[in-house]
């Protein structure tokens, strides 16, 4: 982050106003004739906000706000984990159609036609600032799209009263890591209720009870930033937005495809002046979905701008508005650790794919773990003290769940093996297989493999799309009679294709034995590392280590790109006591410069040398604000 004022921003500033004094369409009488727009975004939260129901929760301003706007009942971030969720809102692109954004902590290469909404909104006659957070998961110059872009960055520094103004206010007060430490205040840990797939544990108690206590934090500053608005005279020009990045950080949130991790506050006020873009009256509730690939067709409909073709979003307010069907959401490797889901909800089912079942939900992730809640939660597992419920996140995966949110609003009861739920399965699969198709998911295809990016992955000899969904579907919901696809697909000159043929394989387990012999012989002519991670894994699950075990070494080395050399710790962590060969690699990742594979080798060298403890803490804070190279940083 940077509080420069890049020229550049200021000279296209000017430009604008240029433009605003020329036309009478712009500027008017000393007032705006568009509305102002503040959106003031807190960081992490559910909706844990009177204003949605929740009796511990203290946040009168939220509340306040509701009563006389518009509160979003079903609002869902497009990622669990804000980086991919910022690319989204600012570019109002699913970070899967461009990969890597759709890795945390990425760099995506953002097509050189396509313009962000500040840049539009700029076009339109808007003073554009933000303050601070950018973390956009691309290459944006975020001085450069922004009037001013910094701490510092406040609509008073606008150079003419008349000019409208759309300010973005990032409040880090509720972010993961203010759960490291108590916070105490109004909420204490015996008032808190746990959710049934969690433990009751003082660290999990305490995680909730100061969460609480940051909300209440956060609304109070909520309440200073409208203060300013109302003494510049701008509370009756300016539509006011109140949202969180992503979803929440307590246990099974962050990171994860659940309610927990997608589902946001959002609350909405419009002036009496501005209210023909309501789609309903001050005081309503909207249930319809809303996710925030729809922020910046929303902003560009109140501003009277021209959506461009490649956002893929709906406005929910302003004369374009029109409500929407379903959310998407998705994860791919969050910090050190990959997995792959993609999920829908339409407010009442959720849906969710896990294209990777052989992995855990409950891959430890040395960041999240520096959380009580989650050393906790794991000690519980590994002493035995856990029910079913509660003891099912540290295990793999089936390929679908499916759960009724108005019946089992915890998501405890997986209904996609019921037959009395088979219909409404195969509607969102369905629907789910129509929107990748549709916005071109990237998601199948590994970090640093050929063909990432909103261009290249539309290079058919590169990523043939539906050849890969339908072979990673296979794949994913296992049985042995996809063996004879995934032995088929390793011959391919497809690398993406081989992958999938390969990852089949790992998920196949012990049931990939009639093609060992196969797997042998490419694992010694496959020149993609990729597809020789997966291999490699495979055989080692089957009893060949002395053959796969060297091959996944050779693969940490630092000559090769870092998300390959990731790649291979995870796979060499979840081979368990056979990966004791790696433990020189494993030691050598430990004191990379990058924090994720640090991470990675840390945690791995732990296991091998019998020393883990869910209490070691891993993350490196020193260098949580590393922005240097790719794979590092905090979330």
């Amino acid at each position: 982050m940077t509080d420069r004022i890049s020229r550049r921003s200021v000279l296209g500033s000017a430009a604008g106003l240029a433009v605003a004094a020329r036309s009478p369409a712009l500027a008017k009488a000393g007032k705006p004739d568009r509305p102002n727009i503040l959106w003031i975004v807190s960081e992490d939260n559910n909706p844990l906000i009177g204003a949605y129901g929740d009796e511990l929760a203290h946040t009168p301003t939220i509340d306040a706000l509701a009563q006389k706007g518009l509160l979003f009942r079903n609002v869902y971030s497009n990622a669990p984990v804000c980086a991919p969720s910022r690319f989204g809102i600012l570019t109002g692109v699913y970070p899967e159609s461009c990969a890597p954004a759709n890795q945390m902590r990425a760099v995506a290469t953002l097509p050189k036609d396509f313009r962000t909404y500040p840049e539009l909104m700029r076009a339109a006659g808007y003073f554009c600032t933000n303050n601070a957070k950018t973390d956009y998961n691309c290459n944006v110059d975020a001085d450069a799209i922004w009037d001013i872009q910094g701490k510092t960055a406040h609509w008073r520094a606008r150079p003419a009263s008349d000019q409208p103004f759309m300010a973005v206010f990032n409040h880090e007060t509720t972010h993961e890591i203010r759960l490291f430490e108590p916070t105490p205040g109004r909420v204490s840990p015996d008032m808190v209720k746990v959710p049934p797939f969690l433990p009751d544990t003082p660290g999990i108690r305490q995680d909730f009870a100061s969460y609480y206590n940051l909300m209440e934090k956060m609304d109070g500053q909520l309440a200073e930033r409208l203060a300013e608005l109302e003494a510049d005279g701008l509370a009756e020009d300016t539509i006011v937005f109140y949202y969180s990045d992503n979803g929440g950080v307590l246990g099974r949130s962050k990171r994860y495809c659940y309610e927990e991790g997608l589902r946001c506050a959002m609350v909405v006020y419009v002036p009496p002046k501005w209210r023909h873009l309501m789609p309903q009256p001050p005081g309503s509730e909207i249930a319809t979905p809303v996710s925030f690939i729809d922020l910046a067709p929303t902003v560009l409909s109140l501003a009277g701008a021209a959506q461009p073709q490649q956002m893929r979003g709906t406005p929910f307010l302003g004369a374009n508005a029109r409500p929407q069907r379903y959310a998407f959401g998705m994860r791919n490797r969050m910090d050190e650790r990959i997995d792959f889901q993609r999920t829908v909800t339409d407010g009442r089912w959720r849906y969710i794919r896990n294209y990777m079942p052989h992995r855990p939900w409950g891959q430890h992730q040395a960041f999240e773990w520096l959380a009580k809640g989650y050393q906790e939660w794991e000690q519980a597992h590994l002493d035995g003290r856990l029910n079913a419920v509660q003891d099912r996140f540290f295990g793999t995966k089936p390929f679908e769940e499916l759960y009724d949110l108005a019946a089992d609003p915890h998501e405890v009861r997986d209904l996609a093996r019921d037959p009395a739920h088979r219909s409404i399965l195969a509607h969102f699969s369905d629907v789910l297989d129509e929107h990748m198709v549709a916005i071109h998911d990237n998601g199948f295809l590994p970090e640093a493999m050929a063909g990432e990016g909103w261009i290249e992955s539309r290079d058919p000899k590169l990523y043939p799309l539906e050849d890969v969904m339908a072979l990673a579907r296979i794949a994913a919901a296992g049985g042995t009679k996809a063996l004879p696809r995934l032995r088929a697909a390793l011959e391919s000159p497809v690398e993406v294709i081989r992958y999938w043929g390969a990852m089949g394989l790992v998920i196949q387990g012990q049931d990939a034995r009639p093609v060992q012999q196969a797997m042998l012989d490419h694992l010694a002519t496959e020149r993609s590392p990729h597809v020789r991670i997966q291999l490699s894994e495979a055989l080692a699950r089957l009893g060949q280590a002395e053959t796969a075990i060297p091959a996944l070494i050779a693969l940490c080395d630092p000559a090769h790109p870092w998300q390959i050399r990731l790649h291979a710790l995870n796979a060499l962590t979840f081979v368990g006591d056979l990966a004791q060969p790696a433990i020189d690699a494993a030691r050598l990742a430990a004191d990379d410069e990058r924090v994720y594979l640090a991470s990675a080798g840390k945690y791995l060298l732990l296991k091998l040398t019998g020393t883990y403890s869910p209490s070691v803490a891993i993350f490196d804070q020193s260098r949580m604000e590393t922005r240097a190279k790719p794979g590092n940083g905090r979330e």
